[in-house]
């Protein structure tokens, strides 16, 4: 990767850290902090990308979307929602002990039924995480019954209650075993699967990932900023669902172009939602990093469990600070 610093970074010892801490220690799991090979390609970024960017110009060209809806307390949509947050509980089972046989490596999928745009019910609930050989049956080619229902029952349960019914599937391991994890089994280039990163693929996605990026690079800050503007509107009453679209060229600081969609949900029109979004919103490169203070270290809790619908701090892009101005500037019909 490349970097516009004069800082000095302890790159080969902040990453076995990071490894330790994600759980990564011990060699039963396929990577271990203590021996596994660090390689360090960071070098200087290219004078003819910056020459553009440090003035305040776009990092690169492309499309950046942000989105929000009401169907969840954060405003996000309800499939990924659940996705991270189960996620999130099998690694506090893991941590705790309460499921001692679980290794670090871990994903989730949520499929869900709506019915005219509402929630009906859940489908189906996915579940893999890495393990130790203990849960094996005697096959050893798929984790026991007892094991199955035990991942159910602490991490699905609390986390979807009431939401599934006696029709709703689990898929836990599907493949009957997942011994080896992580970087082991499974590695290769950054930026895959980035949907997990922003909506589910409920919305589309500009293309661009976001992880090891600076906010000079709108792939990342614009997005956020996308995602800033699409929950105020719809925290402010405008629409039920609301998805942005910012469109940058490299070298130029304002946006091509500026795209509204409320999927038939607005109560006021989309063209008075994007003069609204224009007046109150710095959309440059500069105005983002400036409004939603990224140039602060705030990044490594982005690298797990979502960007969006994060209510820890730092996390500047989910706040809904501009509700009272953009109902200033208009009255929603009753």
């Amino acid at each position: 990767g490349e970097i516009t610093t004069t800082a000095y970074v302890d790159v080969i010892n902040t990453a076995r850290k990071v490894v330790r801490e994600i759980g990564y220690t011990d060699p039963k799991y396929g990577m271990d902090y203590e021996t596994c090979a660090v390689v360090n390609t960071i070098h200087s970024q290219s004078p003819d990308i910056s020459q553009g960017v440090d003035k305040g110009g776009a990092g690169d060209q492309g499309f950046m979307v942000g989105y929000a809806c009401d169907e969840t307390p954060e405003l996000m949509p309800l499939p990924i929602t659940l996705a991270h947050k189960l996620v999130k509980k099998m690694a506090e089972v893991r941590r705790s002990k309460a499921l001692k046989y679980l290794g670090p490596d871990s994903k989730s999928q949520v499929t869900v039924e709506y019915k005219d745009g509402k929630f009906v019910r859940i489908n189906s609930v996915v579940l893999a995480s890495q393990h130790t050989e203990e849960i094996l049956d005697k096959t050893g080619e798929h984790i026991t019954e007892k094991a199955r229902k035990e991942i159910i029952e602490k991490i699905a349960r609390p986390i979807l209650g009431k939401l599934v019914d006696n029709k709703t599937e689990y898929y836990v391991n599907q493949t009957g075993k997942f011994l080896i994890g992580g970087p082991q089994s499974d590695t290769g280039m950054t930026g895959r699967k980035i949907v997990v990163d922003t909506y589910g693929g409920i919305v589309p996605h500009g293309g661009g990932a976001f992880s090891g990026k600076d906010p000079t690079k709108v792939d990342r800050s614009g997005a956020y900023m996308a995602r800033y503007v699409a929950k105020n509107v719809v925290a402010a009453g405008f629409a039920k669902k609301c998805c942005i679209q910012l469109a940058y060229v490299i070298g130029k600081a304002e946006p091509l172009a500026v795209m509204v969609d409320t999927f038939g949900t607005g109560k006021i029109p989309e063209e008075k939602i994007s003069m609204l979004i224009r007046e109150h919103f710095d959309l440059t490169p500069r105005g983002i990093i400036t409004e939603l203070d990224l140039l602060k270290p705030i990044y490594r809790k982005t690298a797990a469990y979502g960007h969006f619908g994060r209510e820890e701090e730092g996390f500047t892009w989910e706040e809904t600070d501009k509700v009272a101005l953009l109902k200033k500037g208009c009255v929603c019909p009753a």
